[in-house]
């Protein structure tokens, strides 16, 4: 089972394809900031704007690149129930310790839809550990509870959730006795923790992972707040540009390429940016 401090690792690009040859040096800096695991291709990894292919081949080099060292999540989430399937099961095949799977945006299912497409996903990983990704400004609404619920009594293989939801108000109710709680917002790590989650699945972890590290571990309130400071230091700027170029800053060999509709961060953005982390 997944515990601890995880990163919500980026995807490695190069122009308009995957940069595979980083994916290793990444997972070694990342494994030397003291993480537990890894969530690839969540919102961090720009999953949804990657095709199937690209997703499949992901996966892969992060399992060769991680094996032994790293436990590794899988976000299979697409938008049809089709291609979540596929995903899910290629995570399985391919070596991945977990799979988890947002519930799709745009379209706002009703409760017996949504319960079919986590069924399906889950199904087609079993026995793999499934977590459900809770993140309700991405997808467009929230997982209902009832939804939740009904899918334990239908997979065996849920474990948890990772929950992006904000404030904690909006949080705690995922708080569900049985099921393993992984905290999204990094400003509530301790909040979460002391309510009974079980780790962290940070954003700011693929850049900062032995900040996120320190905050798991002692599960303090104030590291949780210089947490959020630090989140809101990144926002200031496109975020997955932002990480990335943090990355480079910090001598890890990962580009500063994004998936079209994201972009890079201008000149004198990356310059305030360098300026800030120099200062920092």
């Amino acid at each position: 089972m997944l515990r601890g401090a995880l990163a919500a690792a980026v995807t490695p690009l190069r122009g308009e394809g995957l940069d595979a040859e980083a994916v290793g040096p990444y997972a070694d800096f990342l494994v030397a900031g003291g993480l537990d695991g890894i969530l690839v291709l969540g919102t961090t990894g720009e999953g949804l704007l990657l095709d199937v292919a690209e997703r499949r081949r992901v996966v892969e080099l992060y399992v060769a690149a991680s094996t032994g060292r790293l436990q590794v999540a899988a976000h299979c989430g697409a938008q049809t129930t089709g291609k979540t399937v596929e995903l899910a099961a290629h995570a399985a095949e391919a070596g991945a310790d977990a799979v988890a799977v947002i519930a799709p945006p745009y379209f706002q299912l009703d409760d017996r839809a949504l319960l079919e497409h986590f069924t399906a996903a889950a199904a087609a990983c079993d026995p793999l550990p499934f977590y459900v990704y809770e993140f309700e400004r991405a997808s467009g609404y929230a997982v209902p509870l009832p939804v939740l619920f009904s899918l334990r009594e239908r997979a065996s293989n849920l474990v948890g959730m990772k929950v992006s939801d904000a404030p904690f108000d909006r949080f705690t109710r995922y708080l569900i006795d049985g099921l393993d709680i992984f905290v999204g917002p990094e400003a509530l790590i301790a909040d979460g923790l002391r309510g009974g989650a079980v780790g962290a699945v940070s954003a700011l972890a693929a850049a900062f992972p032995e900040r996120v590290v320190q905050a798991v571990r002692e599960a303090s309130p104030a590291a949780s707040v210089a947490l959020g400071e630090l989140r809101a230091a990144v926002e200031r700027f496109p975020r997955h540009a932002a990480l990335k170029a943090v990355l480079g800053l910090r001598r890890v060999p990962v580009g500063p390429d994004v998936r079209r509709p994201l972009r890079q961060l201008l000149e004198n953005e990356y310059e305030e940016l360098r300026a800030w982390l120099e200062s920092s």
